[in-house]
């Protein structure tokens, strides 16, 4: 047998076997952020999330392990895919800025409500909710960063917690559902209470 034809052949076989695993998993994890978000979380089964992705519950366990692992896996991976859709927007545009969060907070925020409401009950919830927390904290400090500048650490640690109040998914929620406002007006409002703080010193 020529090695040299094996090689490229071997090679080949090992990409094509990588990315169905790739693949697979994307459509496992799309599967279990979508019953996660949808359904009370002690609700969700995992033979539901098998036959959806087209695999056994066998192969969800030897991949992500149980049940709360999984959930791990899919909230991070959203997470991913919702903050490449943030990241993107640039320093000190407060008017993008709030547009982003209100696409997120439109697409999903129910979802992210519908977990929150949970999270004193199961500790992975709560882990994923919190990290959420940081890194909106996290975004907001990068997109804001020029109303922070030159502030006190006191001052700017006040001025990161007022604007990450400002723009919490849970304004949207008091602004959008519970005084069933348009976007547009929700959005206005939020954007002037951002701009109202740049002002104070």
């Amino acid at each position: 047998m020529n090695k040299g034809t094996t090689e490229p052949t071997r090679a080949y076989e090992m990409k094509a076997r990588a990315e169905a695993a790739a693949a697979t998993g994307e459509r496992v994890l799309a599967a279990a952020w979508q019953h996660f978000a949808r359904r009370p979380y002690a609700e969700v089964r995992l033979a539901d999330i098998a036959r959806e992705a087209q695999v056994t519950v066998q192969t969800l366990h030897d991949r992500f392990g149980t049940k709360d692992e999984l959930f791990v896996a899919a909230f991070g991976w959203f997470g991913t895919n919702e903050g490449a859709r943030r990241d993107i927007v640039p320093v000190g545009d407060v008017r993008a800025g709030v547009r982003a969060l209100f696409d997120s907070y439109e697409r999903d925020g129910a979802s992210v409500l519908r977990l929150m409401a949970e999270e004193d009950r199961f500790p992975s919830v709560r882990r994923m909710i919190d990290s959420g927390r940081a890194y909106h904290r996290a975004w907001v400090s990068r997109v804001f960063k020029p109303m922070l500048d030159g502030l006190s650490r006191a001052a700017r640690e006040r001025r990161l917690i007022e604007l990450t109040v400002a723009t919490d998914l849970l304004v949207w929620k008091l602004l959008r559902r519970d005084m069933k406002l348009s976007r547009n007006a929700a959005e206005r409002i939020v954007i002037e209470m951002v701009t109202t703080l740049e002002g104070i010193r």
